[in-house]
């Protein structure tokens, strides 16, 4: 396992579990690539419920849907939700908790 404290991602300081596994999911070199408009991304980013400012999250969408940001398009980043793992795995669609702990070897709360 990954081991993850409390931690500070930004501005702010994980406290609850949730945060906690949101954080380690992050240092564990995970990144969540998505879109606002998007309802898969958006029940992905419902799971972490409010600790979603500690996921790494790289938005993909320009405002009001006029493309792809050049960060997706280096990524190659074909489809939404796509998790991106630190061994260079990938896999779309809503992934479970359990799911991201089994890839970053992140405890769940």
């Amino acid at each position: 396992m990954v081991g993850c404290g409390s931690n500070i991602t930004g501005n702010a300081v994980a406290d609850s579990p949730m945060d906690v596994f949101a954080s380690c999911v992050t240092e564990s070199g995970a990144t969540f690539f998505g879109a606002y408009w998007c309802s898969h991304c958006n029940a992905q980013k419902g799971l972490f419920e409010d600790s979603m400012d500690f996921v790494n999250y790289v938005e993909c969408s320009l405002p009001k849907r006029a493309g792809e940001t050049e960060v997706c398009k280096q990524a190659n980043i074909q489809s939404y939700p796509t998790w991106e793992f630190s061994d260079g795995s990938r896999v779309t669609g809503v992934q479970s908790l359990q799911t991201l702990a089994d890839k970053t070897g992140c405890a769940l709360p």
